[in-house]
């Protein structure tokens, strides 16, 4: 869309679409992230979730797809709730790293916690950016 398009565009729509956009392009890289340094999420693959290489590879394409399936009109919708299922599937690490603050030495404590209320904060971005 040329500059002149978008002025025309009310401000609520303008700002869903970058919302939409950003939403997407975090997912992406977060999906990429996962296959280029896939350690520290192996590390934080709560006992008994499965293989951790297998979790994190699944997740991997599961942010990818959710992020790119934002960034089409025709998934956007069903690629938000497949994002919001994805969020929610993966708060038991950020709780196991909360709870262990022994095995993430470079995180402080406080950051372990503080990560847990982003989560359904991330959801409701999802859901916002994602709806009609």
């Amino acid at each position: 869309m040329g500059r002149a398009m978008t002025d025309d565009l009310p401000d609520r729509v303008r700002t869903r679409s970058r919302s939409t956009t950003l939403l997407g392009l975090f997912f992406i890289q977060a999906g990429v992230n996962h296959f280029v340094m896939p350690k520290p999420y192996r590390r934080i693959v709560p006992p008994g979730f499965g293989d951790p290489d297998t979790v994190v590879r699944v997740s991997g394409v599961a942010e990818l797809a959710g992020g790119l399936g934002v960034l089409l009109a025709p998934t956007r919708r069903l690629s938000g709730l497949g994002l919001i299922a994805l969020l929610a599937a993966v708060f038991p690490a950020n709780v196991f790293m909360a709870r262990n603050p022994e095995q993430f030495h470079k995180i402080p404590r406080w950051a372990l916690y503080a990560r847990l209320p982003l989560q359904p904060l991330a959801m409701l971005w999802a859901w916002r950016a994602t709806r009609r």
